[in-house]
């Protein structure tokens, strides 16, 4: 168990990032419980379509509404203070949430209240928990500690988490929420173990939080990789968006795979993921980070153009799995770049534009895939998804040399 440790959470990285890990995937299979349990408690609520794509929404609105907040007070107050408070305030809402199911008094309003708060607290728990990283782990080891906390979300999140909480669900609407709260406070008193400076990570007499806000924008903006990477993000993510929101639709009605089919197709992804997960490691040890940036996009490229142009169901899965393979290492080295490139000061606010910017993008981008497809078919989505990612890649193409190896600016 310790060998396996060892690599897990390399010693050189400290204990600090192994608590870190820790309450991550501690937490994640808490969330992973939900992504089953929460829309079938929808479900059995109301019928309204309504409703429940209110639901939906409700799990991306408070990003756009408070992540710059959140980004704000990551770099004003303590950190690790800022992770506890939130993520002890989620587990207190689905605990209230429990006991309405318990009483035999919920409702389909009580339960999108529960989703909005919920919401809202995640949102400044997990954009201060990605400040927590550049403090514990040098910054030659930020790729692998970003590879170690993402390969816990797809395992516990994506695989383990949704599974579990449909089992649970079903033994008894409460249990999977119960559950939840269990995993959230541990989380809690995991995070608590975590040894960082106490207080800001900076001196904020004199600023206020609307200047915090702004100044966020002026450190993405002024830093020309940083900035950069922000359009990337947020233009891959309209395209992506786009194509993705009539996936189902896609799979059942242009791929004829029923709805074993379209699970098999989510399903795919989180196994790609694993399998990039496992070869992480080597593939930073061994090919530039700027190819290894290069090879991602353009994948994502071609998987738009694959998807637009297949019509076997298997293949469709198989091109999910190399989706998830590259997304993943994507995700990882982009987020370790950025952090590479911001000084410590503005790790809070950097990354709220740019999961405000990620939300954003995908907002925009289901609000135009639906009538792109109702208009000239199920496949215009993806070719769309395509011509937008293949312009982007080639306007970016030569900078990503320069933002692969980016640092912070100095003084």
């Amino acid at each position: 168990m310790s060998r396996v440790l060892d690599v897990v959470a390399p010693p050189r990285m400290g204990t600090g990032f192994r608590w870190l890990l820790g309450s991550s995937w501690t937490s994640n299979i808490g969330d992973g419980i939900a992504v089953a349990a929460a829309p079938l408690l929808v479900a059995s609520q109301t019928r309204s379509p309504v409703l429940v794509a209110l639901a939906a929404l409700l799990q991306r609105l408070p990003w756009l509404v408070f992540g710059l907040w959140a980004g704000a007070l990551a770099d004003r107050l303590d950190r690790r203070v800022v992770v506890m408070v939130a993520d002890a305030l989620r587990a207190l809402v689905v605990a209230a949430l429990s006991v309405t199911i318990l009483t035999g008094t919920v409702s389909i309003a009580l339960v999108l209240v529960t989703m909005t708060l919920y919401g809202v607290a995640e949102v400044f728990a997990d954009t201060t928990t990605s400040t927590l990283l550049p403090m514990l782990v040098d910054r030659g080891d930020l790729g692998i500690g970003n590879a170690r906390l993402q390969a816990g979300f797809l395992t516990m999140n994506q695989l383990i988490g949704p599974p579990v909480g449909a089992f649970l669900f079903a033994a008894g609407m409460v249990w999977p929420f119960l559950v939840q709260v269990f995993c959230v406070a541990l989380s809690v008193l995991i995070v608590a173990r975590i040894a960082t400076p106490k207080g800001a990570v900076r001196d904020t007499s004199g600023t206020g939080v609307w200047r915090d806000i702004t100044q966020g924008f002026q450190c993405t903006w002024r830093h020309p990789a940083v900035r950069t990477l922000a359009l990337v993000i947020l233009a891959f993510n309209v395209t992506w968006g786009a194509a993705w929101s009539v996936l189902v639709l896609y799979s059942l009605d242009h791929l004829h795979l029923g709805e074993v089919g379209f699970g098999l197709l989510a399903t795919a992804v989180a196994v790609g993921g694993l399998a990039a997960t496992v070869s992480y490691d080597w593939l930073e040890r061994r090919v530039a980070l700027a190819t290894l940036m290069r090879v991602c996009l353009l994948l994502e490229v071609l998987t738009h153009l694959a998807l637009a142009l297949t019509t076997v169901g298997w293949l469709a899965i198989l091109i999910m799995v190399v989706f998830g393979a590259y997304a993943f290492v994507w995700g990882t080295l982009s987020q370790a770049v950025r952090q590479r490139a911001v000084p410590q000061e503005f790790q809070g606010r950097v990354a709220s534009v740019y999961l405000v910017g990620l939300f954003l993008g995908l907002v925009v981008g289901q609000a135009l895939g639906g009538p792109i497809a109702e208009r000239w078919g199920l496949t215009a989505p993806f070719w769309f998804a395509f011509a937008g990612s293949a312009v982007t890649l080639a306007l970016v193409w030569r900078r990503l040399a320069a933002i692969a190896h980016a640092t912070a600016p100095s003084g």
